[in-house]
């Protein structure tokens, strides 16, 4: 090939890969490289592979304003992006490790912490006095589990648990009614919460057991530390 050719080839590109509502993932550096990837496909199936996504890449968007990128050539180098598959573009801030929800709040009567940095899931979250669980969504395979920070030293009440849990879960079913462990049985208040557990919020319907912590929760994700907390 002549030097006139090679001249031609797009230079690569250094972009930081973030997983789609994992608040804990680093972010992971990709060459883009359009020798190696000669369609945006392809880019999507290496990323897949390089962040570990427990599901198929389908969809890159922009961290802060969730724009979404349709071809190679949008990418820029030294840019950020979220991957995620068919699912929702999860608002977190990606750019701080995603330690700090945007959507976070509080209601009266129980506290959800709308940072992680006082409050990750170290041996100091006793000390503070506060837990996590993550939570997935009834009967959804393509969505990761959202963590939800809590206090232990102010008392839950379960309505507004509830109704939180309903912004943040977004069920097609409506309003979420009730909260599940992983093996069906119902959580009927805020002190059988357990540090680390995973849960499933469900609305009117049925709760659906579905292989959820195996397949949405990668193998050397964080977020399957918090399963051995005690």
């Amino acid at each position: 090939m002549s030097s006139c050719g090679l001249a031609m080839v797009p230079p690569a590109k250094n972009v930081v890969l973030y997983r789609n509502g994992d608040p804990f993932f680093p972010g992971r550096k990709v060459v883009v490289n359009q020798r190696r990837f000669p369609t945006f496909e392809a880019f999507l199936n290496e990323v897949t592979k390089s962040i570990h996504a427990p599901l198929a890449v389908r969809n890159l968007y922009t961290p802060r304003h969730s724009h979404r990128v349709a071809e190679l050539g949008d990418l820029q180098d030294g840019c950020q992006y979220v991957a995620a598959g068919f699912e929702k573009f999860k608002r977190l801030d990606y750019l701080n490790h995603g330690r700090k929800e945007l959507r976070g709040t509080s209601t009266s009567g129980w506290l959800f912490f709308p940072t992680f940095h006082s409050c990750r899931n170290t041996g100091s979250s006793h000390t503070l006095g506060c837990f996590y669980c993550s939570v997935f969504r009834n009967g959804d395979l393509l969505s990761p589990p959202f963590p939800l920070p809590l206090s232990k030293s102010t008392p839950l009440q379960w309505d507004a648990l509830l109704a939180t849990l309903t912004e943040k879960v977004d069920l097609r079913s409506g309003p979420v009614n009730k909260l599940c462990r992983l093996d069906g049985t119902q959580v009927s208040g805020g002190e059988e919460l357990v540090n680390g557990h995973y849960y499933v919020a469900v609305g009117n319907e049925e709760y659906k057991k579905l292989p959820y912590f195996e397949l949405l929760v990668p193998q050397d994700s964080a977020f399957r530390t918090l399963w051995y907390v005690d």
